[in-house]
This record gives C-alpha cells, sequence and structure tokens, in this order.
C-alpha cells in the first residue's frame, strides 16, 4: 500500500481529475448537472483516507492510546462514505443524448475510486493496529470495520442517514443501528445487506492485500 503523503496526494489528483473530466465533458455537451454529486461523494470518500494517514503518523510519533482512539473514531464514522458509492449505480439510466456507456464509465470511475480510497484507508488502520496488538489483531479490525461499512452502506442507501446525523440526531440514528443489532430477525434487510456487502468488500480487500502482497522468495 502507498505510504507516502505525496505520492497519494498525487494519484488521488490524478483519479480525481480523470472523475472531474469525465463530468465536466458531460455537463459541456449537454448542460446537465448528473454526476456534481459525485464530487461531494467522492469527497467524503477521501475523509477516512485524511483520517488514517494522520492516524498512521500518529502512531510513528508514539502517540498515546487515547489520541489513537479519538482519530480512529473519526476515521470509523466515514469510512462507510468509500464503499458507499458502489451503490451511486442505481443512478444508472439511459439519459439520452448521452451514451448508456458513457454513464457508466462515470459512475464506475467514482465508485472504483472511492473505494480504492477506503481500501487504502483500511490498511493503514490494520497496520496500526497489528503494530500496537499483533497481526490477529489487525485482520480482526479490518474484516470487523469492513462489516461495519457495510452496515453503514444500508443506513446511507436505504435509511438515508449520513456520518454527521451523529451529531444533530442521535437518537434517530441510535435507533437505527440498535434495531438491527437488538432484533435481527425484525430487520432482515439490515442483516442481508450487511452480510451480503461485508462479504464482498471482505473478498476484495482480501485479494487486494495478497495481490499487494511481496513476493516469496
Amino acid at each position: 500500500m502507498l505510504t507516502s503523503p505525496p505520492r497519494r496526494l498525487a494519484l488521488a489528483v490524478a483519479l480525481g481529475g480523470w472523475c472531474a473530466a469525465l463530468v465536466g465533458v458531460r455537463i459541456g455537451l449537454t448542460g446537465s448537472g448528473f454526476g456534481l454529486f459525485l464530487g461531494w461523494n467522492l469527497f467524503l470518500a477521501a475523509v477516512p483516507l485524511a483520517a488514517s494517514t494522520w492516524l498512521v503518523r500518529l502512531d510513528r510519533r508514539g502517540a498515546g492510546g487515547a489520541a489513537l482512539v479519538a482519530v480512529g473514531a473519526v476515521w470509523l464514522l466515514f469510512f462507510p462514505n468509500a464503499p458507499y458509492i458502489l451503490t451511486d449505480l442505481v443512478h444508472l439510466r439511459g439519459r439520452p443524448p448521452v451514451p448508456f456507456w458513457y454513464d457508466l464509465a462515470v459512475l464506475l470511475s467514482a465508485a472504483g475510486v472511492g473505494l480504492l480510497a477506503g481500501y487504502v484507508s483500511l490498511a493503514d488502520v490494520q497496520g496500526v493496529v497489528a503494530r500496537r496488538w499483533g497481526g490477529a489483531a489487525g485482520w480482526a479490525s479490518a474484516v470487523g470495520a469492513l462489516f461495519l461499512g457495510a452496515f453503514g452502506v444500508y443506513l446511507g442507501r436505504v435509511l438515508r442517514w449520513n456520518s454527521w446525523d451523529l451529531l444533530t440526531t442521535p437518537l434517530g440514528l441510535a435507533r437505527d443501528v440498535l434495531g438491527p443489532v437488538l432484533a435481527p430477525r425484525a430487520h432482515l434487510s439490515a442483516v442481508v445487506v450487511t452480510l451480503v456487502f461485508g462479504g464482498m468488500l471482505t473478498a476484495g480487500y482480501v485479494a487486494l492485500r495478497a495481490l499487494a502482497a511481496p513476493p516469496a522468495r
């Protein structure tokens, strides 16, 4: 995984620029603002990456556990915004005169960038946990975060909650969070979405980590 902030920034600018170019061309040709929402969603997906970069820096400086927990909590709060962009594919439909394949490219590009940002940030957090408490704890935290992220996708796409609602509407959000936990049979949709998306995200992350691992000698 990329560990150098300058390299991360350069890659983020390049990938973000590609997404912006696709949307910009579409707006220029049609005058339609479709796709502008992706800019906000990509910004939210970048928040956990910024938090995880900060977390790694604190860890390397030997920061105390309280500081790491605080930054880690911010990371976890915003982490679901990264895989959430995958669900923006619900906006895919024919919008003449723009070809269907072009809007597919726009949405897939944004989804790929958002998911990559989430995976890189997760690798950061896993690395910090592994250095502090061992490899098993690192993987447990990673898988747990992926399933929590999948649940966050359900809260965002199906129930339309946002990360900042934890501050603005905490009681309502708490009700919808605790409902599936306390009565899973009464909230089968939440359980199924979490399991399916969690499994998908975990499979992708494990594959990415396996491909990124240095070859055995």
